[in-house]
């Protein structure tokens, strides 16, 4: 019998954060699937036939755990460029997407060159663009989540039960009645937003950052469970070319299944001058290389998750927790008005709650990890 906080989850998924309707197209994928997660897209199979809509379960070589280092390890340079026409073909026609993170070997892609990671990314860049593009006009209606699997449970360092109580307490699957609660979440964070339209210039200075940009004509986006699943997070998008000083991680920054530990990026005219990781900085820099936009942040997050209260080695969950913020290189989201474009999306978080201050407009309005307004 399956663990009834499961089916929760999955109706959590299909029927709050993308509210799949009749007739909808509806892709399940994963980042990257491992047979552990079978009771979960069982259940979301479940969830999307009784909407009335349609699942595809949608899966390449580079999307199944272990399978994806055997592609990397083994493809051609034709092969890594090539563009998978199933894929155009659910990007530019879904209805909803979502996507489960699942993996068994979260370091499975140590050993991996990063440049052939980087071909890949870039050879995906107009498909990227367009997933972008689809979700920020809410025509593609998309979800991240992850199955607590014990790859994860060691990144946590819990027991795979601590880390599966942990995820579904995070998620509220494990509440009677999730969707309030996802609600109560949208109106406290509403609040935020409104007081922060309209300004122009963002200062952030603590023990780890020194950082200034503009944000003049961007928005700011309440993210309550529509699209990250947990989720508790304010964030906006720099002006690209406005960027300017430093950010120094507090937790290690993992993307593409490399772990580079933390990083201390510099911003000049908004592009990065300087970057230096704790380990496998070429993996740093090759990403950074991936395209134009890498280089640049697309987003400004503060997480805002008060029962997240340490970071788990998962970016999904670390990035909401209260008393941090987190950047992004590459792309931005269209909603907030980010111009910019890239291949990749990878977040780097700072802690702030001792010393840490956000200013806008001259107007202190975060200190040591706490809203002021």
């Amino acid at each position: 019998m399956n663990d009834p906080r499961i089916s929760a989850l999955a109706k959590i998924l299909v029927n709050y954060s993308v509210a799949a309707q009749p007739g909808d197209l509806v892709a399940l994928r994963a980042r990257p699937f491992s047979a552990e997660a079978i009771p979960l897209f069982d259940e979301l199979v479940r969830e999307v036939l009784a909407a009335g809509a349609h699942p595809h379960l949608v899966f390449t070589p580079n999307s199944f755990d272990g399978i994806d280092h055997t592609f990397y390890a083994n493809a051609s340079d034709d092969q890594l460029n090539y563009v998978d026409p199933l894929a155009q073909h659910w990007v530019s026609r879904f209805q909803c997407d979502i996507c489960v993170d699942c993996a068994t070997n979260t370091r499975r892609l140590s050993t991996i060159d990063s440049g052939r990671i980087s071909m890949h990314a870039a050879a995906q860049s107009d498909l990227a663009k367009l997933w972008w593009q689809r979700t920020g006009r809410n025509e593609l209606r998309r979800v991240w989540t992850l199955y607590p699997t014990a790859g994860y449970a060691q990144d946590a360092q819990m027991s795979l039960s601590e880390f599966e109580d942990f995820v579904f307490a995070s998620t509220y699957a494990d509440s009677l009645d999730p969707f309030s609660q996802w609600k109560d979440v949208n109106t406290k964070q509403e609040t935020l937003v409104r007081s922060l339209a309209n300004h122009r210039q963002v200062k952030v200075t603590g023990p780890h950052v020194n950082l200034s940009f503009s944000i003049e004509g961007r928005t700011f986006a309440n993210y309550d469970g529509k699209h990250n699943m947990p989720d508790g997070e304010v964030f906006t998008a720099p002006l690209e070319d406005t960027v300017e000083g430093w950010i120094q991680s507090t937790v290690s920054a993992i993307y593409a299944g490399v772990d580079v530990g933390k990083v201390r990026l510099t911003f000049k005219d908004g592009l990065v001058v300087e970057a230096q990781a704790e380990k496998n900085d070429a993996h740093l820099h090759t990403m950074l290389a991936t395209d134009q936009g890498a280089s640049r942040l697309g987003e400004f997050g503060i997480g805002t998750n008060e029962a997240i209260r340490h970071p788990v080695g998962h970016m999904l969950f670390d990035e909401k927790i209260a008393g941090t913020i987190h950047v992004a290189l590459g792309s931005g989201y269209p909603e907030t008005g980010s111009k910019n474009e890239s291949a990749i999306h990878w977040d780097f978080l700072c802690d702030m709650s001792e010393g840490g201050e956000i200013v806008v407009d001259d107007q202190l309005i975060y200190e040591n990890g706490r809203f002021t307004i």
